[in-house]
């Protein structure tokens, strides 16, 4: 396989909405993000009046329902997340599912390609960040399951950790865009040096406040340069 190489075009950013206090500036904003990331688990609740808001979303938009162990809200259960993730199905332009998920969610993932709907393929560990070989098996292991993209957002609290995100996406030999972050005390730099280093994507919280360590807004992304 190719070695994975920086991207020459600037990473899109992801505006996520998990909650109403999102969705409502989202539904609003005049100068919106690339893309915005619908976390279905944490609005599921009001799936209903979502359905009802989505077309005013004048933009991309990637939808997910996050494993529980890979910080999903709400506890849902496989049928629960399958469920809402064909209910808005062909309101999304993404599918991201997790790689954990990806063998139970295949008929999904079949229909969503048969669709033209892209998939990414995410894994996420809040504990530790693994070696690049290991990310690297993983990202082929996505791109089995027919991924578009491989998502990564692991534990970046030391240098040592980080290097490892910045060694896989930099000298990994995976024929697949990659999408790279880390969360934790070296977060916020590890989104930037990431992107700079060939993330396809960089994730933005759309308030001031965010629960994901390390999660720039979208306004401090703006001040470093990225976005539209």
């Amino acid at each position: 396989m190719k070695a994975h190489r920086p991207t020459k075009r600037r990473p899109r950013v992801v505006g996520v909405i998990a909650s109403l206090a999102d969705l409502e500036p989202a539904l609003r904003m005049r100068r919106p993000p690339d893309l915005f990331e619908l976390r279905l688990d944490r609005l599921a609740n009001m799936a209903d009046r979502l359905e009802k808001v989505l077309p005013k979303l004048h933009t991309p938009v990637i939808i997910t329902a996050r494993h529980p162990r890979e910080g999903g809200a709400r506890k849902l259960r496989l049928r629960q997340r399958r469920d809402l993730l064909a209910r808005f199905l062909n309101r999304g332009d993404y599918m991201d599912v997790e790689l954990r998920s990806a063998a139970a969610l295949r008929s999904l993932l079949m229909l969503a390609e048969k669709k033209k709907i892209r998939r990414i393929i995410s894994f996420h560990n809040f504990k530790s960040t693994p070696s690049a070989q290991i990310l690297a098996a993983k990202a082929r292991e996505a791109r089995s399951h027919g991924a578009n993209i491989f998502k990564v957002a692991t534990r970046t609290d030391t240098p040592m950790e980080l290097g490892r995100l910045l060694d896989f996406i930099t000298t990994s030999r995976v024929d697949i865009p990659l999408a790279v972050m880390g969360i934790g005390k070296l977060g916020a730099i590890s989104r930037v040096l990431l992107a700079r280093a060939g993330s396809v994507l960089i994730y933005a919280s759309l308030g001031s406040v965010t629960d994901v360590e390390g999660q720039l807004s979208l306004e401090q992304l703006r001040a470093l340069g990225f976005g539209p």
